[in-house]
């Protein structure tokens, strides 16, 4: 096993505790407020909402439970990365973490799914999906988030000479077997959803681009929500889940006793990922916010209302406030 020695000699971590804390603060009281008005609105307007603002709901849901950990993670880089409230706050902490991430994940796929059913198969699929069909399809997003989470949680999250620590992966002596899981963790938690949908949108481009009976704002707001989730997907996971996994390559090598030039680097490009990753909890609210005030606007077909009722009622809102 690699020295403590070697490895502060190999990386610096002094960053983390400068880069991720103001980050955190900026997180935590943007995504609150945002996601607290959303969830208030759904909360008012529920028996007025479409299928898709179940899934709304969820992704706010699930920003709420990650950001309630944030403070606790101010104090733990604030005083020098001591971790002073426990082993098992700790993995929960951590464990609420991935719950976001890969819930968030799983329910902007579904909305991706709902949207994309909607415009490319609106006669076929009217009527046949109801709000039991959404909760139930939430009920398993969460099951399977949680089943790809839970493994994360027998990982232990400190050194065995030092409990005060509170690793976002493992500890050294376990970082071969952790390289693994996570490898795994990301095929399925990620690359697939990933996959589903930019097949759904890139469907729905393509039938919008090629059908004049299509209206033209309809064409504009769907690139438009294209664009907007190309740009989260790129600058809020995929760099975080590259550089998580080859952060953890470069642990191993340092732990063989191979300290390559770029170990630094990663392991920077890999805070900075983190700090980007969680910001997903203050843009998913106001994704659909920027959203609304293209569709709130616009006299909508029957087949899309569903879809952008939950934006058109935080507007609303907002304005009758």
């Amino acid at each position: 096993m690699v020295s403590d020695t070697m490895n502060n000699s190999c990386i610096s971590f002094d960053f983390t505790g400068k880069f991720l804390p103001p980050v955190y603060i900026l997180v935590f009281i943007t995504g609150m407020v945002a996601n607290g008005l959303g969830l208030r609105s759904v909360l008012q307007k529920w028996e007025k909402l479409g299928n898709v603002s179940v899934f709304v709901f969820n992704l706010g849901l699930a920003d709420i439970l990650y950001l309630l950990t944030l403070p606790f993670l101010m104090v733990y880089y604030f005083k020098g990365d001591q971790w002073i409230f426990g082993e098992a706050f700790c993995k929960t902490t951590r464990f609420f973490f991935n719950l976001n991430l890969y819930g968030s994940i799983g329910f902007l796929t579904c909305i991706s799914v709902y949207r994309y059913l909607a415009i490319v198969h609106p006669m076929r699929m009217m009527g046949r999906i109801t709000v039991t069909h959404s909760v139930a399809i939430s009920v398993m997003v969460w099951l399977l988030v949680s089943v790809q989470s839970l493994p994360d949680t027998f990982f232990p999250k400190s050194p065995i000479n030092n409990t005060k620590r509170c690793f976002d992966t493992t500890s050294n002596e376990y970082v071969k077997d952790y390289l693994k899981y996570s490898l795994g963790w990301t095929l399925t938690g990620f690359c697939i959803p990933l996959f589903i949908t930019l097949s759904c949108y890139g469907h729905m481009i393509a039938v919008l681009c090629h059908n004049d009976n299509i209206d033209e704002v309809l064409k504009q707001r769907s690139l438009k929500l294209l664009f907007i989730l190309i740009l989260l997907f790129s600058v809020c996971y995929i760099p975080y889940h590259i550089l998580k996994n080859l952060n953890l390559l470069s642990r191993l090598s340092v732990i063989k006793g191979t300290c390559h030039k770029w170990s630094n680097g990663v392991y920077i490009g890999h805070q900075i990922s983190r700090g980007l990753v969680c910001l997903n909890s203050a843009i998913n609210p106001l994704v659909y916010l920027h959203v609304s005030e293209d569709v709130c606007s616009q006299d909508m077909t029957d087949h899309s209302m569903n879809l952008f009722s939950f934006t058109c009622l935080i507007c609303n809102s907002a304005t009758e406030e």
